[in-house]
């Protein structure tokens, strides 16, 4: 069977499995922003608590995801939540990073005026630095997503939800007449997935970017 006929005959369940792995990257990446961004409010202050922030979540990202999946599978079981919880995991460190490097990077003048004409803490943070600092923190977000959709695929390790599982029947089934098609079909659904994610950040930095801000 060739790689196409073997797309027209399980276009449905590859279609699903794509639906699942978006949305659990999605999620994650959701849960990870916002995990990230108050990291980074919180920390950004302080020189050793950014430093221990950054040196956390790269701690994190240095243990295989294999073996994340597998420690985690006795604490919460198979499924969604060793998923949930690995791709949250991995997910912080490129927000966590850009956050602080965007906060720090805002014009302290700009933050002064504002003080002047008496917004409060909040509202400068809100109205002021968070909006100068949202192009590094989308950039995280970017590198964060794109991490996050091959990591995604050790998931089907764990009977985790997404394409990951049509690579594991792939390998698992090697030498016979599906198994090649099988990892294909995962790998560049992965990468097309990657691909209409990464555009989508494009176009959402250009929505809630100044011009300015991007030049």
């Amino acid at each position: 069977m060739s790689f196409w006929e073997y797309l027209g005959n399980r276009h449905q369940q590859l279609l699903t499995d794509a639906y699942q792995h978006a949305s659990a990257v999605f999620q994650c990446m959701v849960v990870a922003t916002l995990i990230g961004v108050v990291i980074g409010v919180v920390t950004y202050r302080s020189e050793w608590a950014g430093s221990l922030a950054t040196t956390a979540t790269s701690t994190i990202l240095t243990i295989p995801s294999l073996a994340m999946i597998g420690l985690l599978i006795p604490i919460v079981g198979l499924g969604v939540p060793p998923t949930v919880i690995a791709l949250t995991l991995y997910g912080l460190l490129p927000i966590v990073r850009n956050s602080i490097v965007g906060l720090r990077g805002v014009d302290p003048s700009l933050v002064d005026a504002a003080k002047g004409i008496g917004m409060s803490r909040l509202a400068r943070l809100l109205r002021v630095e968070l909006p100068l600092a949202w192009p590094p923190i989308l950039t995280g977000i970017r590198v964060s997503t794109q991490m996050l959709m091959g990591i995604a695929a050790i998931a089907a390790y764990a009977s985790g939800p997404g394409l990951g599982n049509e690579i594991f029947r792939g390998i698992g089934s090697l030498g016979s007449k599906n198994a090649l098609n099988q990892v294909l079909a995962g790998t560049l659904g992965i990468i097309v997935l990657a691909l209409l994610f990464d555009a989508a950040y494009v176009l959402l930095g250009r929505l809630t970017i100044p011009r300015g801000i991007r030049v």
